[in-house]
């Protein structure tokens, strides 16, 4: 009985260690502010994760000239915005006039959804973000934007 009594107990921690990082995110979703970026999609490599499609997202604002650079992340007008950092920040690096996040985040989708990094010409993949004090943003739903207009996906 008593090696029942500790897997019992160990049951416990582990769900309320679960628990306690779901109510952080659903915390942190409804607190933090929201925006939405464009998104690049690139290939993801790794099939263990589950499906899921991998995004770069262009950072508005105005960072220095170099090829890359370091922000603190913010929300204006609605729009994903870096501001120059001397410490901290997320890495950033510029492709043409475009500036990128340098860490692909992760967006994962149910098996029996279509693959929403395929879009026709003329479209562009956005994703709605929440943006933390520090670390990466978090990625809450996508949309395509289509003619000025974004469309979000329902992808269950």
């Amino acid at each position: 009985m008593k090696s029942a009594w500790r897997g019992g107990v160990l049951l416990v921690v582990q769900c309320l260690l679960v628990l306690s990082v779901a109510a952080k995110y659903s915390w942190d979703r409804e607190r933090l502010p929201r925006a939405w970026a464009n998104a690049t999609p690139i290939d993801a490599s790794l099939p263990v994760r589950g499906r899921y499609v991998s995004l770069q997202l262009h950072v508005d604002g105005r960072q220095s000239g170099n090829y890359q650079d370091r922000v603190r992340l913010g929300m204006e007008h609605g729009r994903l915005v870096g501001h120059s950092a001397a410490s901290g920040g997320q890495r950033v690096w510029r492709r043409g006039e475009t500036w990128l996040l340098a860490e692909p985040i992760a967006f994962f989708i149910p098996e029996r959804a279509a693959d929403p990094s395929h879009v026709a010409p003329g479209e562009e993949i956005w994703v709605e973000v929440s943006v933390p004090s520090s670390g990466p943003p978090r990625p809450i739903r996508l949309a395509i934007k289509k003619d000025g207009v974004l469309q979000p996906l329902d992808l269950r």
